[in-house]
């Protein structure tokens, strides 16, 4: 279940990644020089369950499967639900819930792109858990050996602040007007007033009521946790917001939060570009030479 999840800012050892999964990451993350399609691909934050799965059960098989259909919907929507083993047979220990969202100004092709880099990275960051989450910018993947389906859940997840703006009136009033805007959504909102704009989202699981009361709560969270700060965002188990000042967009966290895991997935990620960048030209160079 959800609060089986754990949070958390320590490096986790992530096991190498075949052949195979080297081109996928790779080539999922390149964007052919769409600056805004490569955020989508910046780590937030991830969960973990404590409870592990043994190698080659039947709760792997059907994740596996859970994965592979969550990659092949996300290239033509851009939020789903599964359940796998749900209502058959299957021991309760097999079944898998899941589900993804992206943002929701993502565009489908970008949705797919976020969602794939998403795939290969839960299970690095979330090695054998029986639960993940897995929050990337642009789009947002879970899935649980218990249904969490459809319930609301506004526990803090994660908050990044920017520097605080101090006797500046002005933007404390178009701050306020975004933020009393965003409870507003229904699924995806983007508001702005002046040189301040902000957004915020539900998963799509959320019913219009639990909606509207978890955005309230991350609305509220944004003043209380970042005071006055130029830009933040946060993060809560169903729906997330942001905001920021001119200028202010891509800024730097003020908070306690270390996203050691986030630049250790990086590092990763880098170490694998390289590398399949590497295997391509000695595959050429091979090619050449016969």
């Amino acid at each position: 279940m959800l609060r089986s999840l754990q949070l958390y800012s320590t490096h986790k050892t992530i096991p190498a990644l075949s052949l195979t999964s080297l081109f996928f990451l790779f080539f999922s993350l390149s964007n052919h020089g769409c600056i805004y399609c490569v955020r989508a691909h910046i780590f937030i934050y991830a969960g973990c369950s404590q409870e592990k799965y043994q190698p080659n059960s039947l709760f792997e098989g059907n994740l596996n499967s859970l994965l592979a259909s969550v990659v092949s919907s996300s290239s033509e929507a851009t939020y789903n639900t599964f359940a796998i083993g749900n209502g058959t047979s299957t021991p309760p220990e097999g079944v898998v819930y899941g589900l993804y969202q992206c943002r929701g100004d993502l565009k489908i092709i970008d949705c797919s792109r976020c969602i794939q880099s998403a795939v290969n990275q839960i299970g690095l960051v979330c090695p054998y858990s029986y639960g993940a989450a897995l929050q990337l910018e642009g789009c947002y993947l879970r899935y649980e050996h218990i249904d969490f389906l459809g319930q609301l859940d506004t526990g803090l997840r994660y908050k990044k602040c920017s520097k605080s703006v101090n006797n500046d009136v002005e933007f404390f009033r178009r701050r306020d007007d975004v933020l009393a805007d965003l409870p507003t959504a229904i699924g995806f909102k983007v508001s702005s007033s002046g040189s301040v704009q902000g957004y915020a989202q539900c998963l799509g699981d959320l019913s219009s009521a639990d909606c509207s009361s978890c955005l309230t709560d991350v609305v509220g969270k944004l003043k209380i946790l970042c005071g006055s700060a130029a830009a933040a965002e946060v993060y809560l188990g169903k729906c997330y917001a942001r905001y920021w000042a001119s200028g202010y967009y891509d800024f730097s966290s003020d908070s306690s939060n270390v996203d050691d895991v986030g630049k250790t997935v990086a590092i990763i990620v880098g170490v694998i570009a390289g590398l399949a960048i590497l295997i391509v030209l000695l595959s050429v160079c091979c090619k050449a030479m016969d």
